[in-house]
């Protein structure tokens, strides 16, 4: 009769224990839902509330520039002329941008070196600069033409004699002595590290990213004219609400 006792005795001390183990299991699954809720929101919180980066400046006296020195709006692009996306952007992105706002004094475009694809992507830089400090308009004659008529990306094609010949081809009003010499002695190296040193401090991993007003719009949104005109006029939004 004890033994029969001992028996249910155990079973129901059985059954209690699972009774027990699996209400502290469901509290922990509860805990571990509210936990995670509210590192959640803590982590939502935190993104929406902490400081946002302060815009990226530029010294637009000394970088090429398209449009008036007035616009209101100022998008740097960085690129390099051996890169096939740059040539994209400036096919397909910028045609729109002067239809739409640089022609019409809204917006403005400027230029700096981001040379990474080739050596000779830091000669056709020098190249560029080179010109830009005979004559801000013709850079821009030579800027479309070096990404109208881009070699394949894989060859060594920036030379100097394809670079003062492209030039002349252009008929570009610069002395194209001078701008052999500019190149060969690499007059502008150090504003072209200068421009560079940029890089990493504004997190640009490839080519072209752009700035507009000093926030960033890089990958593939700098590649279509839709994303670049959201960026511009939430530029324009943020103007007119500072009463500007």
């Amino acid at each position: 009769m004890g033994q029969a006792v001992n028996k249910s005795t155990y079973k129901q001390n059985r059954k209690d224990l699972r009774i027990r183990s699996k209400e502290r299991q469901k509290k922990i699954r509860t805990l571990m839902w509210a936990t995670g809720g509210i590192l959640l929101i803590a982590i939502i919180l935190l993104f929406a509330l902490a400081p946002k980066p302060d815009p990226a400046e530029f010294d637009f006296d000394n970088i090429p520039t398209l449009g008036s020195k007035d616009a209101k709006v100022k998008i740097v692009e960085f690129g390099d002329f051996k890169c096939p996306a740059c040539k994209q952007f400036v096919e397909d992105v910028k045609p729109e941008l002067m239809k739409e706002y640089i022609d019409k004094g809204i917006v403005s475009l400027s230029f700096m070196n981001y040379h990474f694809i080739g050596l000779d992507s830091k000669t056709a830089a020098l190249a560029g600069l080179a010109v830009y400090h005979q004559s801000n308009d013709e850079f821009w004659k030579y800027y479309q033409a070096l990404y109208e008529k881009q070699p394949d990306e894989r060859e060594a094609w920036a030379t100097v004699d394809y670079l003062v010949q492209l030039a002349k081809d252009e008929k570009l009003n610069i002395d194209y002595d001078k701008l052999r010499s500019d190149i060969e002695n690499e007059t502008y190296a150090k504003e072209l590290s200068d421009q560079m040193s940029r890089v990493r401090p504004l997190n640009i991993t490839g080519t072209p990213t752009l700035f507009v007003n000093g926030t960033k719009v890089g990958g593939s949104d700098t590649l279509y004219w839709e994303p670049v005109k959201a960026a511009v006029e939430k530029a324009l939004k943020e103007l007119d609400e500072a009463g500007q």
